[in-house]
């Protein structure tokens, strides 16, 4: 253990609390007397946004977190971390600000796509392989967000109420799992839990994370999450983010003179950002010596969305398909050349490139006429101006120029090329539109904040989007669109600037978009083109999807279903085409009222910036889709086991109790669409022989198919009747109630054709157990079920604990 009290007795009060708040949007001070540098950090669950806007330096893009964990890979998940703290060496970031490890308690939630999965063992598992690959260099993890925030709606201010055993076997199972493995940094919840705001929760991040758990490691508030000076500062947070809006510094300092907060409480926290600076190089006392930066971002980012996507559907052998066979392959969907890749809110970060479905596709099929329709289009915003017709795009800022592929821009924090927040006024986009095609053209303003919009020296546009008064969370996560309809002439070029201007110090957020869209057919004609296109190839791709306004950080959703009407497409492109395939990009559950109707359903999560190439790989056979469910996937929204995330008077029960997801699922008897575990690869699987010993299952599986693959071997728990219920609860009056089974255990096989493999699965005595204040092992008999999905058990044997 490091002492570090030596550093500690020569900061002043004013010095320690410095080190407790944030100095500016992502970083802590410099106190260069004690060889203490600046401590930096940065959002990162799918790349590594850095400190502000850097066209020049670009992030790595990975497929979304639930993705991740639809691969059930903890080496890959590990791999990914390894490759995120990699890109956080190269861009200055001591903290990266992840993994989220909230539950999908239910799929209306906003963050869903950000979150890992409805089960806390296969969040756990996963969450502890990114953290560990991320920490080979040397670079800390915040896992998030403690606790209880596993929807959006009134998140600053709702209070969570989870009842005890629900609170320890599920919601804080992967945060005990990842401290256990030694995580560096927790970040606190904006919500309360239980009547206390988790910012100022000192029962579980005091008593529970750092006491009972051992945790050595520092507590951040989420951003503006600390609102009271006193109650954070006993409560367990060690590190309230950022300056604005910060209740430490200076009134911290006060309270401490005051003898509200013991000067000790400080000097414990100063400890714990010691250790981390230490931990991470900002304070040389380790000598962390430098890792070889050695893996590739493209290959990453393609082998997580390959062993992610779910093939959810596939009658009769409709997919891979045999590229000799194909003339004509029809492209369907706006989503298909507008690749949605990651989520909104803090997720977000700018790729080097993205690639698209439909450029994936054309590039490995270059003898085939592979062709496009729009079909439908679910984008409630113009997307942004780019292609033919468009001169290069120049972003200028007190006539420094920012280069852009499309006319949008977005940064949080440092504004580019290190110019300062405090003198930006003004921010100018700059280009030419000459038409293609003649006639009425829509352009539009999206983003937030007081626009001008000049078109061929017209202004079209001055003003606000938003109201006066509106938030600043609300106008970063809930942007606006002005829409304008101009008639162009085609060939004729004609000028267009689009001005924002900012009050002093407000551009440390910016959400700038030129939208466009061309003359064409009409909601109706967009569906009948791609009908006819699809009547007459040889196999229909539709790519469906939510969009960002549907499915994003600070929102919840308001239904299931697929926005816009997309559901009418496939429908009747599957009418057209039986061999229709349809890829469905979304983050998180949709409904496929038409699933039935289609040869084959491919899940692709947002799959990040090689989506298109991944796609093209698995839909043509050169890879195998990977991938099973981490989620359920409802038939209808009334069939959910829990879908609430609208507040009562303040507060949100979580009623259920631990039966959320499959376990939900199990309780109500009702049959999912798509059950846990699911998922389809391009061969077959025999169980041939499973095994209980101590505290592990062997399991012997066989690759019955004709070509090499990949399984994931699932093990679930079974109480036998005398354990159902288990010991009594504290008060004696009732029982326990236990699931109908539970995932306790996972590994991954690759086998070539005929290949038999067997893999060994722990199963800790925690599958076992119950929180009955306290952890207590049911005793009795217990199944154990070896499985390809939840619903399709292959081998089981009984046991006695």
């Amino acid at each position: 253990m490091i002492d570090l009290d030596p550093l500690l007795r020569q900061l002043s009060l004013e010095e320690k609390v410095s080190l407790l708040t944030g100095q500016d949007f992502w970083s802590l001070p410099a106190i260069p007397r004690i060889g203490l540098g600046s401590l930096v950090m940065s959002d990162g669950p799918v790349g590594v946004r850095g400190t502000g806007y850097t066209p020049d330096d670009p992030s790595v893009a990975l497929p979304s977190p639930t993705a991740l964990a639809a691969t059930w890979d903890v080496a890959l998940a590990r791999r990914a971390g390894r490759l995120l703290g990699q890109e956080s060496r190269r861009k200055g970031v001591h903290v990266l600000l992840g993994p989220t490890v909230n539950l999908h308690r239910t799929p209306l939630g906003g963050r869903h796509f950000e979150c890992y999965s409805e089960d806390p063992l296969l969040t756990g598992e996963i969450a502890v392989g990114f953290v560990e690959g991320v920490q080979q260099h040397h670079v800390g993890t915040t896992v998030k967000h403690l606790v209880g925030n596993d929807f959006e709606t009134d998140r600053m201010t709702v209070d969570v109420r989870i009842g005890e055993r629900a609170l320890r076997e599920l919601y804080l199972a992967p945060f005990e799992r990842v401290a256990a493995a030694g995580g560096w940094g927790v970040m606190s919840a904006y919500n309360g839990v239980n009547g206390a705001p988790m910012a100022a929760n000192g029962r579980i991040q005091d008593e529970i994370l750092k006491r009972e758990w051992g945790f050595d490691g520092v507590v951040v508030s989420d951003w503006r999450a600390a609102r009271d000076t006193v109650a954070s500062a006993l409560g367990g947070l060690d590190i309230a983010m950022p300056a604005m809006d910060n209740p430490w510094g200076p009134a911290l300092v006060e309270a401490v003179r005051s003898g509200a907060v013991d000067e000790d409480v400080i000097d414990e926290k100063v400890r714990r950002v010691l250790l981390l600076a230490a931990r991470t190089g900002a304070l040389d006392l380790l000598g962390t010596p430098a890792l070889p930066l050695d893996e590739d971002g493209d290959d990453v980012a393609h082998d997580v969305a390959v062993g992610s996507f779910v093939l959810a559907r596939n009658v009769d052998g409709a997919l891979p398909l045999e590229p000799a066979e194909l003339t004509r392959v029809a492209v369907i969907g706006a989503l298909a050349t507008d690749a949605r890749v990651l989520g909104g809110g803090s997720a977000q970060v700018t790729p080097r490139h993205v690639i698209s479905p439909l450029d994936g596709l054309r590039h490995d099929l270059p003898g085939v006429d592979v062709a496009y329709a729009i079909g439908a289009d679910p984008r409630p915003f113009l997307p942004a101006a780019q292609g033919p017709g468009w001169a290069p795009f120049r972003f200028v800022i007190h006539e420094h120029d920012v280069p852009v592929e499309t006319a949008t821009i977005r940064w949080i924090g440092d504004p580019p090329a290190g110019l300062d927040v405090a003198g930006i006024t003004t921010l100018e986009l700059r280009t030419e539109l000459t038409p293609e095609v003649g006639g009425e053209h829509v352009l539009a303003v999206s983003g937030f904040g007081a626009f001008e919009l000049i078109v061929g020296g017209e202004k079209l546009y001055q003003g606000s989007l938003h109201p006066p008064g509106t938030g600043r969370a609300d106008l970063l996560l809930h942007p606006r669109e002005q829409r304008f309809t101009v008639t162009l002439e085609a060939g004729v070029p004609v000028p267009v600037l689009l001005r924002q201007n900012f009050e002093p110090g407000a551009a440390h957020s910016v959400s700038t978009t030129l939208g466009h869209r061309a003359p064409g057919p009409d909601e109706e004609g967009l569906i009948a083109e791609a009908v006819e296109l699809a009547a007459r190839s040889d196999v229909a791709v539709v790519v469906v999807g939510t969009t960002e306004q549907v499915e994003s950080e600070g929102f919840d959703r308001t239904s299931l279903a697929l926005p816009g009407r997309q559901d009418e497409l496939v429908s009747r492109v599957a009418a057209a085409n039986p061999r229709t395939i349809v890829v469905v990009n979304a983050g998180s559950p949709v409904l496929l009222p038409w699933s039935e109707e289609v040869a084959a359903v491919l899940l692709t999560w947002f799959p990040g910036q090689e989506a298109g190439a991944a796609l093209a790989d698995v839909l043509l056979g050169v890879a195998e889709p990977g991938g099973r469910l981490p989620t359920t996937w409802p038939r209808s929204e009334k069939d959910c086991p829990v879908l609430e995330v609208r507040p009562s008077d303040g507060t949100l029960g979580y009623d259920e109790g631990i039966f959320i997801g499959y376990r939900g699922w199990l309780r109500q008897a009702t049959e999912p669409l798509f059950a846990f575990g699911h998922g389809f690869g391009y061969t077959e699987w025999s169980y041939d022989h499973l095994a209980h010993s101590g505290s592990e299952v062997r399991v012997t599986v066989t690759n019955t198919g004709w070509r090499a693959g990949r399984e994931v071997v699932q093990v679930y728990l079974a109480p036998g009747a005398d354990t159902l219920t288990g010991s009594p609860d504290p008060d004696g009056d009732s029982p326990v109630e236990r699931p109908e089974r539970w995932l306790a255990g996972f590994a991954t096989v690759d086998a070539e054709p005929g290949e038999s493999v067997t893999v060994t699965i722990p199963i800790p005595e925690r599958a076992f157990q119950v929180w009955n204040d306290g952890w207590q092992t049911i005793p009795g008999p217990y199944t154990v079920i070896a499985a390809h999905a939840l619903d399709d058990p292959r081998r089981s044997v009984e046991i006695t604990i």
